[in-house]
């Protein structure tokens, strides 16, 4: 069994959730997200193994169905890869904002539980719901109801696990997928930790897994019984700390509502190497005009612009530059994009990946704004936006640049613009 299957390998399915008392820590977790909304519009697909994803052969699989991870498949899994262990599936596009629209109904439905609501991605989140008792009764029967609403508005289902942790929480939604429901009382932590492979542990990567077999530990309660000292030793101060606190199921951290933004981003993988300088820039305003979309739609501007140019030989490189004044215009990111691009001397070399992101952001209504002499008063940022409202109602690719309208697509469809 692999590393990633065993993390995921549900675990029991008890009949009555435990005793939830003490346990006000929810982690929701969509059930093979993306495949369960195209599945909404492919219902014959149900029971199939399905992967949402880039279809190219540089792809990469978003999102795969249950029946589909029985053969090995996972999501980051370069298509190639899965279409090897499973060559009888079914392979669809991304919709991203399908997805994003689901996600947001899911996340309003969340926040009519409770306020104290952390999103973690499009797919999860976790909720405090200790305000909640008195409306709606103790933690395990919010999950329920949670479970029910999910699976009646948006016709798709979630697994939550009920903890007084987030740490726990989020690893019982994880042992009880898909479609689960468990419970671990707070007096029981250590019985549901300890059997754990160490992988289950958040800062245990494949190195540090390797490191700590070397020590002979293979489960959590190995390292539970395993000094501190000896941890640090050998793994640093913070992490053999970090691991022995977990291991004992200590995790003090709060649901936070809100984290800011640190950046906003987005880039592409080609099908091809591409050394065309042209076809390049024209992929840089792509990236540019979705970066900008983004920014604007989440109400930040960023001082920063950098690229990231990925050669044939996996060698990657990024440039940055930091601007007079914060920016949430597409036009900016692009010509600081392109800029950045010629200055790094590779307008023909090979590249087989170009990402844009902005850095730096805050409030873009705060955000200081001179006009350059003679810029009109209006001009590109009201045309941005103009361009955000008629995408919002009709779709990203009813208006857009004229450089982009005949370009080929040439890309596997797997861009990965990120919000972090």
């Amino acid at each position: 069994m692999s590393r990633k299957q065993q993390l995921h390998r549900p675990g029991p399915q008890p009949g009555p959730p435990g005793d939830d008392t003490g346990c006000p820590i929810l982690h929701v977790d969509m059930d093979a997200f993306f495949v369960s909304v195209e599945l909404l519009d492919r219902p014959e697909l149900r029971g199939r193994p399905v992967v949402v994803g880039g279809a190219g052969g540089r792809g990469v699989v978003a999102a795969a169905s249950y029946e589909a991870r029985e053969y090995g498949v996972h999501s980051a899994m370069p298509m190639s890869r899965a279409l090897r262990l499973c060559p009888q599936a079914v392979v669809l596009p991304p919709r991203h904002e399908k997805y994003s629209r689901v996600s947001a109904a899911v996340f309003e439905l969340f926040r009519t539980v409770t306020p104290l609501v952390e999103p973690l991605s499009l797919d999860e989140a976790f909720l405090d719901v200790a305000g909640a008792g008195r409306r709606m009764g103790p933690p395990a029967t919010v999950a329920r109801q949670i479970r029910e609403q999910v699976r009646e508005q948006q016709g798709i289902t979630c697994s939550v696990g009920v903890a007084s942790t987030k740490f726990v929480a989020k690893l019982a939604s994880t042992r009880c997928k898909p479609d689960g429901l468990l419970v671990v009382p707070a007096d029981g932590v250590e019985e549901f930790l300890h059997p754990l492979p160490v992988a289950a542990l958040w800062g245990v990567g494949e190195r540090t897994e390797e490191s700590l077999k070397r020590l002979g530990l293979r489960t959590v309660g190995q390292i539970a019984q395993v000094s501190l000292a000896t941890l640090q030793r050998e793994l640093g101060n913070a992490l053999g700390n970090h691991l022995h606190e977990l291991s004992w199921g200590r995790d003090p951290r709060a649901v936070v509502t809100h984290t800011p933004e640190k950046s906003i981003g987005a880039e592409e993988t080609f099908d091809t190497d591409i050394d065309d300088p042209e076809t390049i820039r024209r992929e840089l305003l792509r990236l540019s005009e979705k970066v900008g979309a983004r920014l604007r739609g989440s109400g930040n501007a960023g001082r920063t612009v950098s690229v990231k140019l990925r050669m044939a030989n996996f060698k990657t490189i990024t440039r940055a530059r930091t601007l007079r004044e914060p920016t949430d215009l597409s036009r900016v990111i692009y010509i600081t994009a392109c800029e950045l691009y010629e200055a790094a001397g590779l307008e023909r070399v090979r590249l087989r990946l170009v990402g844009v992101r902005v850095e730096n952001l805050g409030p873009a209504d705060q955000a200081p704004r001179q006009l350059a002499l003679g810029e009109p008063e209006t001009g590109w940022r009201e045309a941005e936006r103009a361009m955000d409202q008629v995408a919002h109602r009709f779709g990203s690719g009813a208006v857009r640049p004229a450089a982009l309208v005949r370009r080929a697509d040439h890309g596997d469809g797997s861009d990965d613009g990120d919000t972090r």
